[in-house]
């Protein structure tokens, strides 16, 4: 079967979430210190989670000005075919 390059196959996150998954599947998550401590004692290919908790609510809606917007589009190279789904994004450039 072909996978065209930007399925979540190839997405190291992706497949990092769904051993987390299966790790925990069977288990009761009945609490947020069971859920963290399960996530914090998962390994995938020799790799351990950092999980932390975030302080207050995430923000919804954040929404960029215009010329942090151009700033950002100057980065992306949208493919002519797929403009909306196949972008490339140039690495921010540091001085």
């Amino acid at each position: 079967m072909y996978y065209p390059p930007y399925h979540s196959k190839y997405n190291a996150i992706e497949r990092f979430w769904a051993g987390l998954e299966k790790s925990w599947n069977g288990y009761l998550l009945d609490s947020e210190k069971t859920v963290l401590k399960r996530a914090d004692n998962f390994i995938w290919k020799g790799k351990r989670a950092i999980v932390t908790t975030m302080a207050g609510a995430y923000e919804k809606g954040v929404k960029l000005a215009a010329d942090q917007v151009h700033k950002l589009e100057a980065r992306l190279q949208r493919s002519t075919a797929l403009k909306w789904w196949d972008i490339t994004i140039s690495p921010k450039k540091v001085f």
